[in-house]
């Protein structure tokens, strides 16, 4: 098949973040398939452009087995909100453009958000001389998400467009994957696509690369974290992110000089959160930027627990962070300061981590101070989390299901 991915935020090689396509992309490649992604040119947690992506409109590269067509979103995706609307808006202008260059596809994989992905997915899979069958995916909810964590006004103009945009998605598309069971009842309690429009193929763990390793490896000790008892909070600093809760458990947590919080990642409210803990005197959180993707996994054998926290609204009750599947397929617990199917997950279903109250740091510290005080339980929940992943969520075993969906649809 000649796969035709559109995604503005797929990773460029080395850069951090949530590489589920990529990774698709590559198992799909190597099975033998055609794959082109139509991707933006800025990195969505700086909110920058590459320097060799300014002032092109479209470019064409290589990721690999992958032809990847870079279209040109503005640098002011990152300077506020109103200028991350205009970027959306570019992005569908440039994207469009790039459908009418790349090869016609067989089947076309849309994945959202951003919402407006659906705009050129629908172009690619109709102005091609025949319908083309596409898949619209469901990463998030859209805008729901966005009311909650108060970026949009429910009764503002751009909201009302927005939830016009997600049922216009979810009528054309041929199917609707989402990434959640929470997600697909959403859509069927609000009466947007029938059940047998939706398909679910959640996240997972890229087990070809995040494996169980040595505590004591060589970036702990390049980081001097000694002995110590490290969680480590891999993840965006945005504001649904919410990590100041964690600077709220470092606070917590002063009489504990062998624990420590390391928080690994960028977003519009790192360089506050640094400040914040300057500010408290806090040596006991430290924020350590973006990294390399091919070096996460030694950051996360290298932590003794892994944490995944996300504002307390109950949209967030919906989802599965990313960051968890690559602590539990390291073989590291969790302390899960997100409430809803996550909960349900990690510590009901793969027993693999600790629950604390969102957005409450003395909850979050005492649930680090349980971990750090029992680590013989603390192992057996990285045992427990890195089972499960194995028999549940192995992202090569979800890229053959993918698969699957998209030949039923191409044949059909």
């Amino acid at each position: 098949m000649k796969i035709l991915i559109i995604h503005q935020y797929y990773l460029m090689p080395g850069q951090a973040g949530g590489s589920r396509f990529n990774e698709m992309a590559r198992l799909w490649a190597e099975q033998g398939h055609g794959v082109t992604v139509i991707a933006g040119t800025v990195d969505h947690t700086s909110g920058l452009a590459p320097e060799r992506y300014r002032g092109r409109w479209l470019l064409k590269e290589q990721d690999g087995p992958v032809t990847v067509w870079r279209c040109h979103v503005p640098e002011s995706y990152g300077r506020s909100y109103r200028g991350r609307m205009w970027a959306f808006f570019a992005f569908i202008l440039s994207a469009a453009s790039a459908v009418l260059r790349a090869e016609r596809p067989d089947i076309i994989v849309v994945t959202s958000p951003p919402l407006i992905v659906a705009v050129p997915g629908l172009l690619a899979a109709r102005l091609r001389g025949r319908k083309i069958p596409w898949i619209f995916e469901v990463r998030d909810l859209w805008p729901e998400s966005a009311i909650t964590t108060r970026v949009l006004s429910r009764r503002s103009p751009l909201c009302y467009l927005l939830y016009a945009l997600e049922r216009w998605a979810y009528r054309f598309a041929d199917r609707i994957n989402v990434l959640t069971p929470a997600f697909r009842e959403d859509i069927l309690n609000r009466g947007l696509a029938a059940v047998d429009k939706i398909a679910l193929i959640p996240n997972g763990a890229d087990l070809d690369n995040f494996r169980p390793g040595p505590l004591d490896n060589e970036l702990r000790c390049q980081l001097g974290w000694g002995n110590r008892f490290v969680v480590l909070y891999a993840g965006a600093h945005g504001r649904a992110n919410a990590v100041g809760q964690l600077v709220s458990a470092a606070e917590c947590l002063r009489d504990r000089p062998d624990i420590l919080i390391a928080c690994v990642g960028d977003g519009p409210e790192r360089k506050s959160l640094e400040e914040l803990a300057r500010d408290r005197r806090l040596e006991n959180i430290v924020f350590l930027g973006p990294q390399p993707k091919d070096r996460m996994p030694l950051f996360v054998n290298g932590a003794n627990a892994g944490a995944a926290v996300l504002q307390n609204n109950p949209t967030f009750r919906t989802v599965y962070p990313n960051k968890v599947f690559d602590y539990m397929a390291c073989g590291r617990p969790t302390v899960l300061a997100i409430d809803g199917i996550a909960r349900r997950l990690v510590c009901e279903e793969a027993r693999a981590g600790v629950f604390a109250e969102p957005e409450n740091g003395a909850a979050i510290a005492t649930a680090i101070r349980y971990l750090a005080d029992n680590p013989v339980l603390c192992e057996a929940m990285g045992a427990r989390g890195y089972e499960w992943v194995m028999a549940n969520a192995s992202r090569r075993a979800l890229a053959v299901r993918y698969l699957e969906l998209m030949a039923e649809l191409v044949s059909a």
